[in-house]
């Protein structure tokens, strides 16, 4: 009996010794969950504040979707994108020889997120996933990771006193047990009108498209990729998802180019669709007719959906917010092997025209990009997930300025867009339903309150990223650099939450919103000073100026009247906070019937220098309709004395006068 028991004893020691037992506990201030660009930008605030802070990434790469190939950022207004997430774009320009790029290479990306960690001095846990999230009293007490690629590794606590979800799908909110949903709210949920079912023309097949697989006969089934259910009401809610797809990038370097293979699991009737298309539109024998083809940097394309049939593989995702981890995988492949099957079909399929192929195949895998991951990009865009139901929710009303919120940390601007969701039948038709692209609004703030739960759930989890909205307001919020500006503000909050000791919810809103604009850098040092032509404390008009709503940087700007004799002038005084050298730049918006040449006087307190800006010079580039146009550097002394003046000296046309900012000049 006694050696039994001491066989007995022996097993238990020797079981929680084994890899299946041990785990490892690391104590931190601040736990940040996801490595996507918000979640580098989270730990980095937290870091540069003062506190101690961990970021999770499940996978092997930092960025998220910056860095995994949306290099045509979504942008809506540069003004909106304010702190560490303007500073990012900016070192994207600076690694072009620019002062700012909103179009950028991964590796680049990735590269600019790494200097952060390195920067920030925080540790990165790598391909880890959230297991467990065990709360008392309303507070996440620890999280228990495990390991993403090796079962037999060691488990992993993080015990913090504040964690942040930056991940796409928000997996610790939901073990968490705060309230989220998925899917799309009926629209008299929150009294909207293009939330739920919305059968629309965008990303649309044309008429006479048949869905079945013998045109005409219902019987021999439909074609792939087309659902059998029917097109419920409009505006009704539903579980259903918009599209993933991946944003592809490619290269047409011959020197950094991997062709462009048959992918393992190719079927080429996943395509049947695309052909029918081909036969609808001969006229169209160009890639960009079926995909958005971005150009970026160094012959390499972002490449996204485009038509009725293209990247986005509609209907497929479903399962993936909810999905376990083996599920989410599985869907995630698939969506590889459509995509990567979807190029090689239209390189070399004989039933696409001969022009679409030989452009095709003047495209492969660029080598320099994804080189631990095939050169295929290891992030699906998991355009929406989970949403959390937090303190506020933001609706179409917020994006649209009918309600405006008092506690914003953060702004967006870009239209109220949604990905289709099903492709069905209408009326013996293939059609797309679900895309959503409404727009014409300016720059809106987001509540502090949509991105911490309710206080009855949870008091020290703030999600910057499936933050709660409706489906049709995060359309327009769920963009890469909004994420990184609401992510600076919830670590931000965070770090005021643990100083006084607090919940999340009892921090002074206000206080977060005056550190948000007076450290933008997390660092304490000036980033630049900016005047917006808005600012009646710092501008000055003489003559006739109207101000345009759409189509500048901020909410509006000034258009001279072109008719007018006299000379028109606007003047951007800033308040300099220190002696030094500063770089001028003034925001060029580039709209119809502007004149071909801008006169601007640039005063430095002491003497004025004047410059021409030439229209014709200014390339905009990206998803924005200006450019920053640099004047000049000058010494500057602290105060008011310098000043910027646009005129209409000399003009042949509009006159504009938007934004300028002074930055300082690196030592």
């Amino acid at each position: 009996m006694i050696f039994k028991k001491c066989i007995a004893a022996c097993v238990i020691l020797l079981s929680l010794y084994s890899p299946l037992w041990a785990q490892r506990i690391i104590e931190t201030d601040i736990c940040v969950y996801g490595g996507t660009s918000a979640g580098v930008i989270a730990a980095y605030t937290a870091q540069k504040l003062g506190k101690t802070a961990i970021l999770i990434e499940p996978g092997r790469h930092l960025g998220g979707m910056s860095s995994g190939g949306l290099g045509y950022t979504d942008i809506g207004n540069k003004y909106a994108i304010t702190g560490l997430a303007r500073d990012f774009y900016r070192r994207v320009g600076q690694h072009y020889g620019k002062f700012e790029q909103w179009t950028f290479e991964p590796h680049v990306a990735e590269d600019i997120f790494k200097d952060y960690v390195a920067r920030g001095k925080f540790q990165v846990l790598f391909e880890n996933r959230v297991k467990e999230v065990r709360k008392q009293d309303k507070r996440i007490t620890e999280i228990t990771l495990e390991h993403s690629a090796n079962r037999s590794a060691e488990n992993v606590v993080i015990r913090a006193k504040v964690y942040i979800d930056c991940s796409y799908e928000g997996d610790v909110l939901a073990k968490a047990g705060v309230s989220y949903v998925v899917g799309r709210e009926d629209n008299k949920d929150f009294n909207e009108t293009i939330n739920g079912v919305q059968l629309m023309e965008g990303h649309q097949f044309p008429e006479g498209i048949d869905p079945y697989i013998l045109p005409g006969r219902q019987e021999s089934g439909l074609v792939w990729g087309v659902s059998r259910e029917a097109l419920l009401p409009a505006g009704t809610g539903d579980k259903k998802v918009q599209a993933y797809n991946y944003r592809i990038c490619l290269s047409s370097d011959k020197n950094n180019f991997v062709p462009i293979t048959r992918p393992e699991e190719y079927d080429s009737t996943r395509y049947e669709l695309a052909v029918r298309l081909f036969k609808a539109f001969p006229q169209k024998k160009r890639l960009d007719d079926y995909f958005i083809w971005s150009r970026m940097p160094n012959n390499k394309t972002d490449i996204n959906n485009r038509g009725g049939f293209s990247t986005d593989m509609i209907g497929m995702n479903y399962k993936y917010p909810d999905g376990n981890y083996e599920q989410r995988k599985q869907i995630i492949y698939e969506h590889e092997q459509y995509t990567k099957g979807l190029l090689y079909f239209f390189g070399h399929d004989p039933r696409v025209p001969k022009e679409l192929r030989d452009e095709m195949l003047k495209w492969g895998y660029p080598k320099d990009e994804y080189i631990d991951n095939g050169h295929w990009s290891p992030q699906l865009y998991i355009r929406e997930a989970r949403r959390m139901v937090g303190s506020y929710v933001m609706s179409q009303a917020n994006c649209e300025g009918k309600l405006v919120v008092k506690d914003g940390v953060g702004m967006a601007a870009y239209t109220m867009d949604s990905h289709n969701c099903q492709r069905i039948v209408v009326n013996g038709q293939v059609k797309n339903e679900g895309n959503v692209e409404i727009g014409g609004f300016g720059p809106y703030p987001i509540a502090y309150g949509s991105i911490i739960p309710k206080a009855s759930e949870c008091t020290n989890l703030l999600v910057p990223v499936c933050l709660s909205a409706t489906h049709i307001a995060y359309g327009s919020i769920r963009m890469e650099p909004v994420f990184m500006v609401l992510a600076q503000s919830a670590a931000t909050a965070a770090v005021q939450a643990i100083n006084k000791n607090i919940g999340i919810h009892a921090i002074d809103v206000t206080k977060l919103q005056q550190e948000l604009a007076a450290n933008p850098l997390a660092d304490g040092s000036l980033f630049d000073v900016l005047v917006d032509n808005e600012d009646t404390k710092r501008v000055t008009k003489r003559g006739n100026w109207t101000a345009e709503k759409k189509g500048g940087y901020g909410p509006s700007f000034f258009v001279n009247d072109p008719a007018s004799k006299n000379n028109q002038s606007v003047r951007f005084t800033p308040d300099i906070p220190k002696n030094g050298s500063y770089h001028v730049y003034i925001y060029f918006p580039k709209v119809s019937g502007i004149s071909s040449r801008t006169t601007v006087t640039v005063s430095d307190g002491k003497k004025q220098y004047s410059h021409i800006i030439k229209s014709s010079e200014i390339i905009v580039e990206g998803q924005t309709s200006g450019e920053w146009v640099d004047v000049g550097k000058y010494t500057l002394a602290k105060g008011n004395t310098a000043f910027v003046e646009i005129s209409s000296a000399d003009s042949d046309g509009k006159v504009l006068a938007d934004a300028v900012i002074w930055v300082p000049a690196a030592n």
